[in-house]
């Protein structure tokens, strides 16, 4: 019987299919990255259900170009249906856990996104993480300080125009490390401030500011 529904686990490429009766049978325990194309061209059209996860939408558009229809659940939706054997969880119950969910009428999706929107979300990543790490230098920083009994405010600007008088009274390591951090702050500020250099318009002002605080 053709199988009409199939659950595919992306971490280990463990597929769970299930035919039209509804009897679910293994197909292909474990299949390549450089097959997995292939084995799904080859499968009449038909429902695919995965974890919304890394490289989700890129397989999600590959398998559409075949004329299947896909669907993406956020991992944690997908726990529930997951039944442990008595191995416990395992990659096959990953799969089966995946297919049964698909097929829940209540079940919520994640709306597939095209490359434009994935490219549009990588720079808002790419610049909360350079956001989340000047945070931390500066936390790193100011926790630093704060052995010699320097308590310097929180807030970037302020720390910059207040360290420099403090400098000089610190021990030579440290010193050398406050300035270490200073400046690996320093090129982090440049990364968020000169979005035009990489062709993207900035953020308003006024969130830059508060994902700065």
């Amino acid at each position: 019987m053709p199988m009409v529904i199939i659950g595919i686990d992306l971490a280990k490429n463990i597929f769970h299919g299930i035919d039209e009766t509804g009897k679910a049978m293994l197909i292909k325990p474990r299949v390549p990255r450089d097959q997995l194309v292939n084995l799904i061209s080859q499968l009449p059209a038909c429902l695919i259900g995965m974890e919304a996860c890394s490289g989700a939408h890129h397989w999600a558009r590959m398998f559409q170009q075949h004329g299947h229809t896909v669907k993406l659940m956020a991992p944690n939706l997908v726990a529930p249906y997951r039944m442990s054997g008595r191995r416990g969880k395992n990659d096959a119950a990953n799969a089966a856990a995946i297919c049964e969910a698909v097929t829940r009428p209540s079940m919520r999706f994640v709306p597939l996104k095209d490359e434009h929107q994935q490219a549009t979300l990588c720079l808002h990543r790419t610049r909360q993480g350079f956001v989340e790490e000047r945070t931390a230098t500066y936390n790193r920083l100011r926790g630093l300080l704060s052995e010699f009994g320097v308590v310097l405010p929180q807030c970037p600007e302020k720390l910059r125009r207040h360290i420099t008088q403090h400098l000089d009274a610190l021990p030579g390591r440290a010193k050398r490390s406050i300035g270490d951090l200073l400046e690996h702050a320093g090129h982090i500020e440049d990364r968020l401030l000169s979005p035009r250099r990489r062709n993207f318009e900035p953020f308003p002002p006024a969130r830059l500011h508060c994902a700065c605080i």
